[in-house]
């Protein structure tokens, strides 16, 4: 057999094996991933029925209520910033892909949105004071291997405020709640509104304190998540959902005050730029 023929034989095995992938079902299985990381109180209707409660008592060495929200990776740490970044692109993809989703898909795509809107609600309820951005000590939780359900570890948390700032987990924050609330517009108003509200507040915050949640709580975030690309990048992506969800022409204003011309081709957890200028283009354009 030549090798133009194998070449050929290959490619015809490949694209039939991609043919009889059923695509429709991995989408509906990939949110179970997001059930598997929950922390907190978990529901009834929880499908991933090897987890249990978890962290139910997270927040309370600074006397607050932090828990609920995702676990970060195989970590029983939960980091704020990729955290809110988690929320921010799985509503919306929500908010693109929603209408071609089965009931039961959407259903459990907005709790899954829900399950880290309710957390980051908790951790800006204390502002502007404080907010709250991380769970745990990543070094010492990485020296143990241990199921969540089963922490003897201490779950010390960390915070920004007005004379620690950190403008990029807060106007990612700010980013995450705003596309939140436009998942809820119409399913839950009420809701949504609350979103929107807190939304805004956490924009003033991390727009009236600038500086790196890195440089504020660097023992803690680096390296595990470090702010690289700094916090200007936020900034720009915390008001372009603000704008897309109150259509408020100031964040619009405010977008493009901040003149960012860096060329980037990589969206990620750390760098929002070609995210938040593919979004600001198409509020403008449609």
């Amino acid at each position: 057999m030549s090798t133009k023929t194998v070449f050929f034989a290959i490619l015809l095995s490949i694209a039939t094996t991609a043919a009889n992938h059923d695509y429709k079902d991995a989408l509906s299985k990939s949110i179970i991933f997001y059930e598997g990381q929950r922390s907190g109180k978990l529901p009834p209707h929880q499908s991933i029925t090897w987890r249990s409660d978890s962290g139910l008592s997270d927040g309370s060495s600074d006397n607050v209520d932090l828990t609920g929200g995702y676990y970060d990776a195989g970590d029983n740490v939960k980091f704020g910033f990729p955290m809110a970044f988690t929320t921010t692109m799985m509503a919306w993809s929500v908010l693109e892909f929603g209408r071609r989703m089965a009931d039961e898909q959407l259903e459990a795509a907005r709790e899954a949105v829900r399950w880290g809107s309710d957390y980051l609600l908790k951790a800006s309820a204390h502002l502007p004071n404080a907010l709250y951005v991380q769970v745990g000590d990543p070094t010492v939780d990485h020296k143990c291997w241990e199921r969540a359900e089963d922490m003897t570890t201490a779950r010390p948390v960390y915070k920004v405020t007005p004379s620690n700032p950190g403008s990029d987990v807060a106007a990612e924050t700010a980013a995450s709640l705003a596309a939140a609330s436009r998942v809820f517009r119409h399913v839950d108003p009420g809701y949504s509104s609350k979103l929107i509200e807190a939304a805004e507040k956490v924009f003033a915050f991390a727009d009236a304190y600038r500086g790196s949640y890195s440089d504020s709580l660097s023992s803690v975030v680096c390296p595990f998540y470090c702010s690289y690309s700094g916090y200007h990048d936020e900034l720009l992506w915390g008001a372009a959902w603000l704008f897309k969800a109150t259509h408020n022409a100031s964040y619009l204003d405010y977008a493009k005050s901040l003149g960012l011309d860096d060329d980037s081709d990589v969206f990620s957890w750390d760098n929002k730029l070609p995210g938040a200028r593919v979004l600001l283009s198409r509020v403008i354009l449609i």
